[in-house]
């Protein structure tokens, strides 16, 4: 199967390993990957901080980029579900929205994608380590995924998922709310953090790496025992060691 790779731009630019991890996990399972140079943000921050006049010159331009009829894959379930779930508004009125219409349904979250388009499960990864796993806003209330990642994570050797209490709690990040709200923001990724350290947990690992982002600069300011980790990552993992980290 051809399917075009819709890269969240900070995993681009903050990211990139993961960004190969993502393009080497889908080539593994038998995916023909596509990339597109032209592409840039999808409008969220524009749209979040109420700039819609950007956030609608990039929705037209997502549309432009991904004009093909290939599934659109995209490690991260808060740009994948803001694209299907937002759009239409940004659109409503304009040339692109019968595009667009036609494009939502071929918009796919990365673990959504494995494991309820192309039936897969086990994707031959090993990593030797005990994770607990943060379900991000986005991914549970836009676009709906709480099993997929988890059913991925089970068949990873070596692997033992560890539940968090509250795992479905914000972390705080909410994109410009951990700059608007600083102190509310850090105290929720305090509560999160501290709720994945009470498994015994070695990393936090999400579907967001956004959230992620969010995490690791608080366990870093506090020099605490655990580390950050994208799904993609784990699942590009073998005997040899992750292939880009």
């Amino acid at each position: 199967m051809e399917v075009d790779l819709f890269m969240p731009c900070f995993v681009d630019q903050l990211f990139p390993d993961t960004g190969w991890n993502v393009h080497r996990v889908l080539e593994n399972v038998g995916c023909s990957v596509l990339y597109n140079p032209e592409q840039t943000c999808c409008g969220q921050a524009a749209y979040n901080a109420g700039h819609w006049d950007i956030a609608q010159d990039l929705a037209n331009k997502f549309i432009d980029d991904f004009s093909g009829s290939r599934p659109i894959v995209c490690p991260s379930a808060s740009c994948a579900g803001y694209v299907k779930n937002y759009y239409a508004g940004l659109l409503k009125g304009t040339i692109y929205l019968n595009q667009y219409n036609r494009l939502r349904t071929q918009v796919y979250e990365f673990t959504d994608f494995l494991v309820n388009v192309l039936q897969v499960r086990d994707v031959g990864a090993r990593f030797r380590a005990k994770v607990t796993f943060h379900d991000s806003c986005a991914a549970l209330r836009e676009y709906g995924i709480k099993s997929e990642p988890r059913a991925l994570l089970e068949k990873v050797r070596g692997l033992e998922l560890l539940e968090m209490p509250d795992t479905d709690t914000c972390c705080g990040f909410g994109g410009t709310f951990s700059i608007k709200h600083e102190p509310i923001s850090t105290a929720m990724a305090q509560q999160k953090v501290e709720n994945a350290l009470s498994t015994g947990a070695e990393y936090i690992v999400s579907t967001e790496m956004s959230c992620l982002m969010h995490l690791d600069s608080y366990i870093r300011k506090h020099h605490l025992g655990i580390r950050c980790m994208h799904i993609a990552d784990i699942l590009a993992t073998s005997d040899q060691g992750v292939l880009f980290h």
